[in-house]
């Protein structure tokens, strides 16, 4: 079936719009309007502090993000705000933390989505927030924890460097992150990360309920070789989910692919999208 709905990426945490181009440009080929949005504060949105943009870095370790009051709902609302504006309900497809802004979506306005795929996303469903699902033994295998710089209670966000020129940092980010990507492309995309990821997108629970988020027919592409998000972590979320929600229990497909799937191989996620929305009752969905 050839896909012709809208479909909407959001992307996760410290990433932008920007960050989906190869992925836009391969739905769009399929016959899809795409729009990827920067959440607020990220991308073409984004707030730094002010010792990120002056590289002082012993004051980026204590430096109160310009983030720190963005609550999940807040950034939820904005994008709900965005799908009230188009013809008809889209396809939502969420990478990483993007995964808990989606479901958040979902559950304030299911009527507004089509139906869901999460790439390598977070799902809070049972256990209510991203981060009590980061604290079980699953994600434990994950790389990145010598990224965070500083206490991210104290300064409201998970907070990384991106601009940092240390080889062994560069080289954790690059593992962790996009491992997919050879040297030259992971740089290209590390330039344009923002350095602050909200604190309340791992501590507010979304909330998510069947009779809501669970009426939303869902697709999650499993990552195999994900060191950001273990996969064994992911299918804890998938599970929970199903749980919740067993009458739309999710459709999953595995990629052998790092967390940068979007990137590393943007024809095979665009797939995943095209052939989810082209399962019947999403397009009964997106009629209305």
């Amino acid at each position: 079936m050839t896909g012709t709905s809208d479909v909407v990426l959001i992307h996760g945490a410290w990433h932008g719009a920007g960050h989906f181009a190869a992925l836009a440009k391969e739905l769009t080929a399929m016959g899809h309007r795409v729009l990827a949005l920067d959440l607020a504060g990220h991308g073409s949105r984004a707030r730094f502090p002010v010792s990120y943009l002056a590289r002082d870095v012993e004051a980026l370790r204590t430096e109160v993000s310009p983030l720190a009051d963005l609550t999940l709902d807040d950034v939820a609302r904005d994008v709900v705000a965005t799908l009230r504006r188009l013809p008809a309900p889209p396809v939502v497809a969420a990478h990483s933390m993007g995964g808990a802004v989606a479901t958040r979506v979902a559950e304030i306005a299911p009527e507004l989505v089509a139906g869901l795929v999460y790439v390598a996303g977070f799902v809070p469903t049972l256990l209510g927030s991203s981060g009590a699902y980061l604290d079980l033994p699953e994600a434990k295998t994950a790389l990145g924890g010598g990224l965070y710089l500083g206490d991210p209670a104290a300064v409201g966000a998970v907070r990384i460097d991106p601009r940092s020129t240390d080889p062994a940092y560069q080289a954790e980010l690059h593992a962790a992150y996009f491992s997919d990507l050879d040297r030259p492309d992971f740089l290209a995309l590390a330039a344009s990360l923002t350095p602050d990821q909200p604190m309340s997108f791992l501590t507010t629970a979304t909330g998510a309920t069947a009779g809501r988020w669970g009426t939303v027919p869902r697709t999650y592409l499993r990552t195999t070789l994900d060191r950001a998000l273990p996969v064994e972590l992911q299918d804890v979320m998938i599970r929970h989910a199903d749980e919740l929600a067993p009458a739309t229990a999710f459709t999953q497909v595995t990629v052998e692919a790092g967390h940068a799937v979007f990137a590393g191989v943007p024809a095979e996620v665009a797939d995943v999208i095209h052939h989810a929305e082209a399962r019947p009752e999403w397009r009964r969905a997106a009629r209305g």
